[in-house]
């Protein structure tokens, strides 16, 4: 396999020719996966678009507690009471 070199709007892009093995496979190179510090077990999403298929690596998400979020919200105005947010909205009063 060879690796080519692209410069691309100032930037260094690598690129390399694969083939498609009979089980659907292909193997990404190891400049490449150097390059994009790419490991075993590296989860990628593909992505299909009308010019071929993008591979990006798959985010993580973040696993947090609901508890966790507690006071994210923090205001400075003094907090209305249970029966005050309960009360009906009044449309008709004017400004």
């Amino acid at each position: 396999m060879d690796v080519l070199l692209l410069f691309l709007r100032r930037k260094v892009m690598l690129a390399s020719h694969v083939k498609l093995s009979s089980k659907g496979q292909i193997v990404i190179p190891k400049e490449i996966r150097d390059s994009l510090q790419w490991d075993t077990g590296v989860e990628l999403t593909l992505v299909v678009s009308e010019n071929g298929v993008i591979l990006k690596t798959r985010q993580k998400k973040i696993q947090r507690d609901i508890r966790s979020l507690r006071g994210m919200l923090q205001s400075s105005s003094t907090p209305l009471s249970t029966e005050e947010l309960c009360q009906p909205v009044n449309y008709d009063i004017e400004e």
